[in-house]
């Protein structure tokens, strides 16, 4: 007989999404902008680029290969700065989002604004 696994896992999974998606609503709340946008694929990118204060134009960038992911890591960076955290902190946002993210809107940390450019 053959077994299907552990129920364990796919609950752990939904668990970290949970939080993640809990953590984006509080960034986005933060900022002042409507917490229920980051569930709207396409909406959530246009209002990260809004939070950062990068030109919404910037979001046509994301379907160029290669360009996009420079767009991203700017515009994470911006966010990072926004929020009044370092460099470092808009590395973790890049690369660990999923910890990151999370941590940015359950911390301690208040949205500043937009970094001028």
């Amino acid at each position: 007989m053959e077994s299907s696994g552990s129920p364990l896992v796919p609950l752990i999974m939904l668990a970290v999404v949970a939080v993640v998606i809990a953590g984006m609503w509080r960034v986005f709340s933060k900022a002042g902008q409507p917490g229920w946008a980051c569930l709207i694929p396409i909406y959530n990118i246009i209002v990260l680029l809004q939070i950062a204060g990068r030109p919404v134009w910037w979001f046509l960038l994301m379907f160029i290969p290669f360009v996009n992911i420079i767009v991203a890591f700017v515009m994470v960076m911006d966010i990072a700065r926004a929020f009044g955290k370092s460099a470092g902190f808009g590395l973790g946002l890049f690369f660990l989002g999923f910890v990151f993210y999370p941590i940015l809107g359950f911390g301690s940390a208040e949205y500043e604004g937009a970094p001028a450019h």
